[in-house]
């Protein structure tokens, strides 16, 4: 995956960097943390600048964090309303959590999509909760952006002075990234086994 990822980037330079960061965002498995090294390694030899190489990179995941918000807002929480009273132990939800949800993230949802741009994994899918729970627009776009340029500006920074060992950064994050899913797979597991139907 890796030279597929450098031939793209050396043929369409920034725009390359921009596309594929839209794709991990719309498409997990893609992963960020091969892409903005190897552009920032790009940059430490001159081919890019690296701040060209974080605007492409932020500017790029962006688009793919907004098209998943507005997609999300579009649906809405109110039409979830039927899914969850049908299945609310396989989402492991009742609606009542939902309303408690949206109470909370009035509150918090700023920091919960700031830093959730800074996890791994987690990072693609924080955009569907701020959509469906109908975050205000201006509100997204401010926190998405401070923390998706904060993970962009890291690992193009990590990639622009390891050089050639810009494969470290993957080799690193890589077990953090498993760490999550297996977290996240043991909680829904332990929810879908002890959910109870409130009355």
């Amino acid at each position: 995956m890796g030279l597929w990822i450098q031939q793209l980037i050396d043929q369409l330079g920034y725009l390359g960097i921009a596309a594929l960061m839209f794709a991990e965002t719309v498409f997990p498995p893609l992963p960020s943390e091969l892409i903005m090294p190897l552009a920032g390694l790009r940059a430490s030899r001159g081919a890019l600048s690296l701040p060209g190489v974080i605007a492409a990179g932020a500017g790029g995941a962006m688009a793919g964090n907004l098209a998943w918000f507005l997609a999300a807002r579009a649906i809405g929480v109110g039409r979830l309303h039927g899914l969850v009273d049908r299945h609310g132990r396989w989402l492991t939800l009742g609606w009542e959590e939902v309303e408690r949800a949206q109470g909370w993230f009035r509150r918090h949802g700023g920091t919960f999509v700031c830093l959730g741009r800074m996890v791994p994994t987690v990072r693609s899918v924080v955009s569907i909760p701020a959509g469906l729970l109908r975050m205000p627009l201006a509100r997204f776009l401010l926190w998405s952006s401070l923390g998706t340029t904060a993970w962009t500006t890291a690992l193009s920074y990590a990639g622009f002075l390891l050089g050639q060992r810009y494969t470290a950064v993957d080799r690193y994050l890589a077990p953090i990234s498993t760490a999550v899913i297996v977290i996240l797979a043991l909680w829904y597991a332990w929810r879908v086994t002890t959910w109870k139907r409130r009355a």
